[in-house]
């Protein structure tokens, strides 16, 4: 009888030491999260929230960790092997599938609150979902624009448009070659990554590039819809000198003092740039934001949202989809998106009067919302690899000239399906 007491004591104790260190008996929850906020409208509205939480929530607090763009892969990859994700992971959806497909990521399916899942659109949700599994929930998502040197193109007397009556990719060209000459340029493209940029906005254009099979496998088919955006950019350079050379290796905010200083009629950008230009723009210069332009399929332009998801090893998993459900409610998503400069994906914060102002052309991409789809590498494994291996190197030569489009098609087609290949077997 005193062996088998003992024997019950000590099973008693080993499972009360395997139990969650987190339980009320044992202090609050501390749930960490790891923010990629960088500009300090963002990185004040994210700790004001956490703030806000700590103070109504003393049962579960969270702990702000500030991470990077810059280094988010890598740093997640670490911290999965070893153990140490955080509880909370901020991200951007097409960096995702390798984490969802490994395990290292969360099924929120039915986890999720109700009002999360209907409040954001099903094509939001489809940059998040992975076989049958959601993965993260996109909240931030960013259209690409033109951004305009107002005043040079009200004296050009171009037809200035909307997203109600956008320019086609081939009235763009033109008005790029009418705008340029004497040393200056109709648009400068920020192609230092150029892969994003064209397959996102091919998508205007019926471009699709990434295809699967019936059998699930994807593979890369560069036609007709995929060409329209690289042979625009690639004639504006090479053909028209409509567009500068100089730009196509550098990042957006390298192109701003060029435009502030009347070298580039237009820059097409993130619609996030919108802070940066309001911050460093002249006195007095003028500027305007102007969608991108459409194609076969309108104004259809591809996103990966900035996303939210939670570690497959945290052991809070309901205490951080909590934390979630609060951090995106509609008044402080719009909160989030306003301090990023960009647009919620829920359709109450889309509504807010805030995101429909003249000022700062608010109401210009807040009307591409409703436009915007799945970057059409979303759920491809082995897209990383691709990119920089693959598809960055052969659309940086063939802009600048160096190949040819079929050269280019070679590249992507045979050198990227051997890529994505190793990722399917």
């Amino acid at each position: 009888m005193r062996t088998r007491w003992i024997l019950a004591l000590v099973v008693t104790l080993v499972l009360a030491g395997c139990s969650s260190g987190g339980g009320r008996d044992d202090g609050p929850v501390t749930l960490r999260f790891q923010s990629l906020a960088w500009q300090d409208e963002s990185v004040r509205a994210n700790k004001e929230l956490v703030r806000e939480w700590n103070a109504t929530h003393p049962d579960i607090k969270v702990q702000y960790v500030q991470g990077s763009w810059d280094s988010v892969h890598d740093q997640l990859l670490t911290s999965f092997e070893g153990g140490e994700a955080p509880d909370i992971i901020h991200d951007a959806s097409d960096d995702l599938a390798d984490f969802a497909y490994g395990g290292n990521l969360a099924d929120l399916t039915d986890l999720l609150p109700d009002r999360l899942k209907s409040d954001i659109p099903a094509r939001s949700w489809e940059t998040t979902t992975f076989g049958d599994g959601v993965y993260g929930v996109p909240f931030l998502q960013e259209p690409r624009v033109l951004v305009a040197n107002a005043t040079w193109l009200k004296k050009s007397g171009v037809r200035i448009p909307t997203p109600e009556k956008p320019w086609s990719w081939a009235e763009f060209r033109r008005i790029t070659d009418r705008l340029g000459g004497k040393g200056r340029f109709g648009v400068a493209w920020p192609l230092k990554e150029p892969v994003s940029a064209t397959l996102n906005l091919s998508l205007s254009a019926g471009g699709q590039l990434f295809h699967r099979g019936a059998d699930g496998r994807v593979t890369v088919r560069f036609q007709a819809g995929d060409e329209v955006v690289p042979r625009t950019v690639h004639d504006q350079v090479n053909t028209d000198r409509s567009a500068s050379p100089t730009t196509l290796g550098s990042g957006g905010s390298d192109t701003l003092p060029g435009f502030f200083g009347g070298k580039y009629a237009m820059v097409p950008l993130g619609f996030s740039y919108r802070q940066q230009i309001t911050q460093q723009a002249p006195k007095g210069f003028d500027w305007q934001v102007l969608p991108a332009p459409a194609g076969a399929d309108g104004l259809a332009q591809g996103v990966s949202p900035q996303t939210l998801s939670v570690a497959e090893d945290s052991p809070h998993k309901r205490e951080a989809v909590a934390f979630l459900d609060f951090l995106l409610r509609p008044a402080n998503m719009v909160r989030l998106a306003l301090g990023d400069w960009m647009l919620p994906t829920g359709t109450q914060a889309l509504k807010d009067p805030t995101l429909h102002t003249a000022k700062d052309d608010w109401a210009t991409g807040t009307a591409l919302a409703a436009h915007l789809r799945p970057a059409p590498a979303q759920s491809v494994r082995g897209y990383p690899e691709w990119k920089d291996k693959v598809a960055t190197p052969a659309f940086q030569e063939y802009y600048s000239g160096a190949i040819g489009l079929d050269e280019l098609r070679r590249r992507l087609e045979r050198d990227g399906n051997l890529v994505l290949a190793r990722y399917q077997r």
